[in-house]
């Protein structure tokens, strides 16, 4: 994840680098998918998640358990999802634990459900933040999320909590079909007083595998990115509303924002800004982000749901996340060991690499060049990186992350 807006503000009010610990050190933000089933039908769902019952979740007394370790590990932040997290029977319950155990707490959901009674419950509970996902305006939405009316009903989610008092951002993937809505949601975030907005690159996962071909282009992202930047810089200069701008599943998007201010602002400020970068890493998989699926499998992150470190019903997350897994030792490594341009690239100290899982569903090998990075070669402080990988429409069976490529 990107935070776009807070390495803006160093900026306009430059602060010294704080220096992490080692890998061993890192607590993970904890994505946990709390159930699979959800009211939508996403296009780019990477669960897959239908509106039935699935067997096999976490009980009641297991998902408790699991929090407590999770408490007990002293995870910096932990973020409820699904599937849609309010189909979820105990997330209340779970909800109001976690907020006395951790020091974030968040809920990503699809905004339909939030109204009257279950408004009332999320302001309660005290989320530090509740991320509604929407995906264009009307019936670019409908269509893109499956079902008509949830625009609608996920803006009048937006309204409840802000009546409420509760911090709200808009959530977007940004893809061909979506990405001419940009300006509009933007918009509506003004309108709506939306205090975060988060752009989400397409990863090729679940139903996001089958509908890549819908990922937007290269020239049509750097649009996105241009738009992003002078949104968010308007709001830390004060010459709009504040408006907390974030991205994630592409982290070229950080060697993008460098570029704009390595030309916009002097030297200094250029390699003060890169120092941040490089302190915060980038891609952070396996090492910052952890993944908890509605079985208890354990993941890298919230897209490698075919690769699994292990499953929380048998053993505690702590012990999982502490052990010796090849994949994230491998993950965790700097630098990782990246081929083609990624592992060229001037940056990659920078990105980390990218998000490995879309090389992997291309090309068999996590650690090949990510086809979602958009920079140029001169960009990357590559002279000629030789042809790039292409990004096709999803033809057939996806490859299994569950294999050898453990560097």
């Amino acid at each position: 994840m990107f935070r776009m807006s807070e390495y803006m503000k160093q900026l306009t009010e430059p602060k010294p680098v704080r220096k992490r610990g080692g890998a061993g050190m890192v607590k993970p933000v904890v994505i946990w998918n709390l159930t699979r089933r959800c009211n939508l039908k996403c296009r780019h769902c990477y669960t897959v998640s239908a509106d039935v019952d699935f067997p096999g979740e976490l009980s009641q007394q297991q998902a408790m358990e699991t929090l407590e370790d999770l408490g007990r590990f002293r995870v910096p932040a932990l973020i409820l999802s699904g599937g849609e997290p309010l189909d979820c029977k105990y997330l209340d319950p779970l909800a109001r634990r976690a907020r006395e155990l951790v020091r974030v707490l968040a809920l990503s959901t699809n905004g339909t459900k939030i109204h009257g009674d279950a408004a009332d419950r999320i302001a309660d509970i005290g989320y530090d933040y509740v991320g509604i996902s929407i995906d264009g305006i009307g019936a670019t939405n409908d269509w893109f999320r499956g079902v008509e009316g949830a625009f609608d009903a996920a803006v009048r989610g937006v309204r409840a909590l802000k009546k409420r008092g509760v911090k709200v951002g808009l959530r977007f993937c940004l893809t061909e079909g979506t990405g001419h809505h940009l300006p509009d949601l933007l918009q509506l975030c003004d309108d709506e007083g939306v205090d975060k907005f988060y752009l989400s690159h397409l990863v090729y996962a679940g139903r996001g595998d089958k509908n890549r071909g819908e990922d937007a282009h290269h020239k049509r992202t750097r649009a996105g990115l241009d738009l992003l930047i002078e949104r968010a810089w308007d709001g830390v200069t004060g010459k709009r509303a504040p408006l907390d701008v974030v991205t994630g599943n592409n982290d070229a998007d950080a060697g993008y924002f460098l570029d704009w201010v390595r030309r916009n602002f002097s030297a200094e400020q250029t390699a003060h800004v890169r120092e941040h970068l490089v302190t915060w890493g980038g891609n952070s998989s396996g090492l910052g982000v952890a993944n908890i699926d509605f079985l208890g499998d354990v993941h890298p992150d919230t897209y490698w749901s075919s690769y699994t470190v292990g499953n929380v019903k048998k053993t505690p997350f702590t012990e999982l996340w502490t052990g010796n897994d090849p994949m994230l030792a491998t993950l965790r490594t700097r630098p990782r060991p990246l081929e083609g341009r990624c592992g060229a690239c001037s940056l990659k100290d920078v990105c980390g690499g990218n998000t490995r899982i879309r090389a992997l569903q291309l090309t068999g090998n996590p650690w090949a060049e990510d086809p979602a990075c958009y920079l140029t070669d001169s960009e990357i402080g590559v002279a000629s990186a030789g042809p790039r990988l292409e990004v096709t429409p999803f033809k057939g069976k996806s490859h299994d992350p569950q294999h050898r490529f453990f560097g």
